[in-house]
């Protein structure tokens, strides 16, 4: 029988790591606030903003809400997020997505500080994964070395397959890879056969954003499948990257939903107390010039 990856029990190791950490700021006079950008319009984006909230409230971590309206300017969001890098209680910033048509999203994200960037989105950011320089790293790719890691596969020497090389998830998690000294082939939307590929792996991470791409036939059984994708339904439900009968087939997959996404969650706020180490840090260095 195939064995469920459920990504809630790390999620829990992770949150139950950062209460203890705010605790200890707050003993110490700090505490950790996270804001979030939003455009209404999107009832995804609310959804996750309103989450991120319970779980902010949950383990500490002070949450704050900039909510513009749908006809909102660029200005009015460069204007929020310049105030928001310069103040100094302010340690993680994100900005939700999609914005609407008329916004540059490239240029926005651009904007954000980059030891505030919880997301990993901004250019500096994107340049410290490539290098290995001090950063933050997008939340999805970690959660799936982080599951990978905690159910007991071993990346070094494995012969990994990622499907998916996108900015947000494939890309990163490629360099991630790499660190974790993994033998890798990437496939994308220009890979003929794709069966031919699995074929060949220990470990498959699925990052595309297609509902059902990795079907049953191309699954063999000693495969461990690491599904990242996220695709709403018709009916309204939540569906992964690989048809849950592929997954059943497999050594080991993830589900969706409470695979992959469960445990990104807890990572971005992780991601918020490795800002405030950042920000510490080039605070001391600056302090010593």
């Amino acid at each position: 029988m195939s064995k469920l990856l459920k990504g809630k029990p790390v999620a829990d190791e992770v949150y139950a790591e950062l209460a203890q950490r705010t605790e200890t700021l707050r003993a110490d006079g700090e505490a950790l606030q996270l804001a979030v950008v939003t455009v209404t319009g999107d009832p995804a984006s609310a959804y996750y903003v309103q989450a991120k909230r319970k779980v902010a409230e949950r383990i500490g971590i002070g949450f704050r809400l900039y909510e513009f309206a749908a006809d909102c300017t660029e200005a009015d969001l460069l204007a929020c997020i310049a105030g928001l890098n310069a103040d100094p209680a302010v340690h993680g910033i994100m900005l939700e997505l999609p914005l609407p048509k008329h916004l540059s999203t490239s240029r926005i994200t651009e904007a954000i500080e980059p030891l505030k960037d919880v997301d990993g989105v901004t250019p500096a950011s994107k340049l410290a994964l490539l290098t290995g320089a001090p950063g933050l790293v997008p939340a999805t790719p970690q959660a799936c070395i982080r599951l990978a890691k905690h159910y007991g596969y071993s990346l070094s020497g494995s012969n990994v397959t990622l499907v998916g090389r996108g900015k947000t998830v494939g890309m990163p998690l490629f360099h991630l890879l790499q660190r974790e000294q993994a033998t890798v082939t990437v496939c994308h939307s220009r890979t003929r056969d794709l069966k031919q590929h699995l074929a060949h792996a220990e470990i498959a991470f699925v990052a595309v954003g297609f509902g059902g791409l990795v079907t049953s036939g191309m699954i063999h059984p000693e495969l461990v499948l690491i599904d990242a994708g996220m695709n709403e339904r018709p009916d309204g439900t939540i569906a992964g990257d690989v048809d849950p009968d592929a997954g059943a087939m497999a050594a080991a997959f993830t589900p969706t939903p409470g695979g992959i996404g469960t445990l990104t969650t807890a990572l971005l706020f992780d991601n918020v107390y490795k800002a405030y180490e950042l920000q510490r840090a080039a605070g001391q260095k600056e302090g010593h010039l």
